[in-house]
């Protein structure tokens, strides 16, 4: 069976941010699937919540695993509602996990932090937009500068969204983790706080750090997430072809 590989996006962008990794993995005739999470990209009217959140995630998984082993790819906010999803009790049908630029536990100092900085940037007028336009016109490739706002930007949801997220219980979540698992963070990354706490409850994992690189990883270094796409895609169809 064919490799299916699910994306879940971060926090106020969209599907559209995965459009590198899609056309590369199309390229190669592994089938991908980008969800919209509630209040984000085609779903903006929507209200966000976690529940929604986590079925959106599990109709995605549930639909391609009926074709092929899936490999889930979540980048930031994404990548830790994947987490939650993936360590569940009763482990959900992924085969394996690529966590991108998520290694930081979501409550505490560090949320409240992160949710004062949101919505101070929020505050100014249109929603900081000139200052976030000109990060990214000075750190992402052409190829994909236009991807990451193409679904529009989740300014109503932000503060709903990072709130929710203190109910995670991570810790929890990433020690009954059994299956081939990737951490990939900017060498910038400022969610990197607690990486080694991640990769220590799992061992197995393997962390990439991308030298030189922000926590827009999958945008400012797409051939190296791509390649990291292959591994990931070469290690589902090996174990397939291994006699059990």
């Amino acid at each position: 069976m064919t490799v299916q590989v699910v994306f879940v996006h971060g926090i106020r962008t969209s599907a559209t941010m995965w459009r590198a990794q899609r056309d590369h993995l199309s390229s190669r005739g592994v089938p991908a699937v980008a969800v919209d999470l509630p209040a984000h990209g085609t779903r903006m009217a929507e209200p966000f919540s976690l529940d929604e959140a986590f079925a959106t995630i599990d109709r995605a998984v549930q639909d391609a695993a009926a074709r092929g082993p899936v490999l889930l790819v979540g980048h930031s906010m994404g990548g830790l509602l994947c987490t939650a999803y993936v360590g569940r009790t009763e482990p959900p049908p992924v085969a394996a996990f690529i966590a991108a630029s998520c290694t930081a536990l979501p409550h505490g100092a560090g949320l409240a932090a992160y949710r004062f900085l949101a919505r101070s940037v929020d505050g100014l007028p249109d929603h900081g937009m000139w200052l976030a336009d000109r990060m990214l016109d000075l750190t992402l490739p052409p190829e994909t500068r236009e991807d990451f706002g193409a679904g529009g930007y989740a300014f109503a949801a932000q503060d709903a969204a990072l709130a929710s997220l203190s109910v995670l219980d991570l810790e929890s979540d990433l020690a009954r983790i059994r299956i081939p698992m990737w951490f990939i963070n900017g060498q910038y990354d400022q969610l990197r706080v607690n990486e080694k706490l991640f990769t220590r409850l799992v061992p197995h994992a393997e962390l990439i750090v991308v030298p030189r690189t922000s926590h827009l990883v999958t945008a400012m270094r797409p051939r190296v997430f791509n390649a990291l796409l292959d591994l990931a895609v070469a290690t589902l169809n090996a174990r397939g072809r291994t006699p059990t």
